[in-house]
């Protein structure tokens, strides 16, 4: 007797384990859902806040780094010869 049943389970247990697994699969995403918070507050990037903080302490020799006078305004203002850069 026991062959026999053993015999049935091995042929048809594809048939039976997947609906199996996808109903435990869907009862468990549903309970997740309904046990679990979603909202994820906003916080900045790590590399936004250092940036900010670096802004707000930091200093260079040509002043303040949120005045960012090192920066050229435009391309054409980078590789200027000292003759025709601005004495300002």
């Amino acid at each position: 007797m026991f062959p026999l049943i053993f015999r049935a389970v091995r042929v048809y247990a594809p048939y039976i384990t997947l609906p199996a697994a996808a109903l435990i699969g869907i009862i468990g995403y549903n309970v997740e859902n309904w046990l679990s918070d979603k909202y994820t507050p906003y916080q900045e990037s790590i590399k936004e806040k250092r940036t900010e903080r670096l802004l707000e302490n930091g200093t260079s020799n040509d002043g303040s780094l949120k005045e960012k006078k090192f920066i050229s305004d435009t391309v054409f203002d980078k590789n200027l010869s000292p003759s025709l850069q601005d004495k300002n």
